[in-house]
């Protein structure tokens, strides 16, 4: 994988990904966060459940990419990164590359003038991906019921098994229903400490 920083918030960056194998795919064509992704050498091979619309053509995705990140300053903290939106092609998720994708950026963060980066997360999956980049549980969520991550940039954040748990208690106790993937992960992790982080 080659990863490719597409530009910094400054320069507004756009991406064009499949919407069928993107999550919040159109949210990297609007500009105003940068953009950096991890890019195969050759076309993800995909086969998706559902043709374009007529007149949509395909050769306007980018077909190389194999994760995304959307990113840009905190408005009130302007040295924190705000990692807003990550996603990674449906074909190879669960495989390390979001994680990958994440610390490539923050390597490069400090030189753009950032100390710490935050993130929110919707689902455990994301929250256990980006503990293996060193964030941790701030305790705090937005107004969408999103946990907020954060870590500082110099090294891992710190954080023990009680943090990390009580995280994973927030996706237990929501109101709407978990998919089985979800509550086995949950379940899975109930009595564990939090991964070893790798970048």
């Amino acid at each position: 994988m080659e990863f490719a920083l597409l530009g910094w918030p400054d320069e507004e960056p756009t991406l064009r990904l499949d919407y069928r194998a993107f999550s919040y795919a159109g949210k990297f064509v609007t500009g105003g966060t940068g953009i950096a992704v991890l890019r195969a050498a050759d076309p993800v091979s995909f086969d998706p459940d559902q043709p374009l619309p007529d007149g949509l053509d395909p050769a306007t995705f980018a077909d190389d990419v194999v994760a995304a990140v959307a990113f840009n300053a905190d408005r009130t903290e302007p040295e924190t990164l705000w990692l807003r939106y990550v996603t990674v092609h449906a074909a190879l998720r669960g495989e390390g590359f979001g994680p990958e994708l994440v610390g490539e950026v923050l390597d490069r963060a400090t030189a753009g003038g950032y100390e710490s980066a935050r993130i929110a997360v919707n689902n455990p999956f994301a929250y256990e991906a980006l503990h293996k980049v060193g964030f941790a549980f701030t305790g705090r969520e937005t107004g969408i019921a999103e946990l907020v991550l954060e870590r500082p940039l110099d090294a891992p954040a710190t954080v023990d098994r009680e943090t990390y748990q009580a995280g994973l208690d927030r996706f237990r106790d929501r109101e709407r229903e978990l998919s089985s993937a979800e509550e086995a992960f949950l379940a899975d992790r109930a009595r564990r400490g939090p991964p070893e982080s790798h970048f």
